[in-house]
């Protein structure tokens, strides 16, 4: 068999993050085809690092992929499961490439791999080298999945317990919402040893497919009732694969991922940001940093701006409307240095986040900043061909299609296609429409100076987007 054929006819493709499909297509042969021709791109290798999350497909694509890294006499470290950025960390410092079997937020019936060189997450280009490898293999022999190896779990609870006083936390009661986190038992012993009271809430044996860029209503109305029940100051939790982070404050109310970011690039003294297109204007209405870059979305896309950043600044970061934290650089905190780690962390932000609180309520961090209002959802099972034919329709009718969305009200200032269609209006609001790069999915995020017209400006949207589609198709 040839790897680049048996990714191509499986229909699989690589998303914002990673290879992205069906569990269904996500068989031995795939896994297989998809590990032999990551490895084939890289120069000398002889281990490899895998870690998998809580989905009921991860361990039997992990067998796959630990058995065709041996049947190329590659060894493996397998770190069963913890959150991506602990095996980003411990693959970066050992100087290894690694694979991450997770579909992150995706629902269970979907999975995937993200791939780590020896210098962290793969580029586009890297993505395409796989895809074109012509790698042969023939038969395959699954080989039963390793033992465990604490070293990854344990390496990332010392990275933060090295730089966070250990009285961080002192005197808060903070709730871990575990689900089925591949984090979920790691959060609790690093709050407990960084001084806090720790309630551990929703553990679930299912997997729950939470998406940090699109909280459903039913968990904010469970975190408001937690924080009450349980007399809160926080809530952290995280998304499947522990990458993308959830806080929320003592009223039981999430931060958006990009003001959670926002937050803790001030608490960290980053002076320069790449961030996506989608995140909130307060970043740059803040005054906090010296220079901020936009980018498509995506952390590859993030990632390729912080090379030409490093060159003029000291501290550099990157994160995204999801909350996902990349720190490009290395930074001192309390005298200690923390390594940079460019991928997404759920970690990192939150604890800076708190850090920057103190003693003082979370809350009243948001009423510094300017405010402004981001609210994100999305419409399900959309092809990203009907997706597409919507927004395509700015090009030659955005007046028009402006019309039909619902927002015949507004005056449009500006139009933006860096990645799908932002609009920008006259009054502040905005609207960006995107075709999910992970899944079958419609998204849709929009700014404003209220979350009521945030929240309003997206239910307009989604629901004439739905029309326009059925009429369309």
């Amino acid at each position: 068999m040839d790897s680049s054929v048996v990714i191509k006819q499986s229909g699989i493709e690589f998303g914002t993050s990673g290879a992205r499909g069906l569990v269904s297509n996500f068989t031995h042969e795939v896994c297989f085809a998809f590990t032999l021709a990551f490895l084939s791109t890289q120069t000398g290798v002889k281990r490899i690092a895998i870690a998998i999350d809580n989905r009921p497909s991860s361990p039997a694509m992990a067998q796959a992929c630990i058995s065709a890294a041996k049947s190329v006499d590659v060894e493996v470290d397998y770190f069963g499961v913890v959150p991506t950025p602990a095996l980003a960390y411990a693959a970066q410092a050992a100087c290894l490439p690694a694979i991450m079997v997770t579909g992150s937020h995706i629902p269970f019936d979907r999975n995937g791999l993200k791939f780590y060189t020896k210098t962290g997450e793969i580029t586009k280009q890297d993505e395409v080298a796989i895809i074109s490898s012509s790698t042969h293999f023939d038969q395959i022999d699954l080989l039963p999945l390793p033992i465990s190896d604490m070293r990854a779990f344990n390496l990332y609870l010392k990275r933060y317990l090295d730089v966070f006083p250990a009285n961080l936390l002192y005197s808060k009661r903070i709730g871990i919402y575990q689900h089925s986190s591949a984090g979920r038992n790691l959060y609790p012993d690093l709050f407990k040893a960084l001084g806090a009271e720790v309630i551990c809430l929703g553990f679930s044996d299912e997997f729950v497919p939470i998406d940090t860029e699109a909280v459903a209503d039913s968990d904010r109305e469970q975190a408001r009732k937690w924080t009450e029940e349980y007399n809160l100051d926080a809530i952290f939790s995280t998304d499947g694969d522990g990458d993308r982070p959830l806080l929320a404050d003592e009223k039981g109310e999430y931060f958006t991922g990009d003001i959670l970011g926002l937050l803790a690039s001030k608490s960290l003294g980053v002076e320069a940001l790449a961030v996506p297109v989608s995140c909130i204007t307060s970043i740059e209405k803040s005054g906090y940093f010296k220079k901020v870059i936009r980018t498509k979305i995506g952390s590859p896309y993030v990632i390729e701006e912080f090379d030409n950043l490093k060159q003029h600044f000291n501290s550099v970061a990157g994160f995204e409307a999801n909350g996902g934290f990349l720190l490009a650089s290395s930074i001192i905190i309390d005298n200690i240095k923390l390594l940079q780690l460019p991928t997404r962390d759920a970690v990192l932000p939150v604890l800076a986040v708190l850090n920057l609180a103190g003693n003082l309520a979370l809350s009243g961090l948001v009423e510094s900043l300017p405010h402004r209002f981001t609210f994100s959802d999305r419409l399900k099972a959309i092809e990203k061909s009907k997706s597409k034919s919507v927004i395509d329709r700015a090009i030659y009718e955005v007046d028009r299609l402006v019309v039909d969305l619902g927002l015949s009200h507004l005056k449009l200032e500006s139009k933006n296609s860096t990645d799908g269609l932002r609009l920008s209006f006259t009054n502040g609001d905005v609207v960006h429409l995107r075709p999910s790069g992970n899944a079958p999915e419609l998204r849709c995020y929009t700014e404003s100076d209220s979350l009521k017209r945030a929240r309003e400006l997206s239910s307009i949207t989604l629901n004439s987007v739905k029309t326009l589609i059925n009429a369309i198709h």
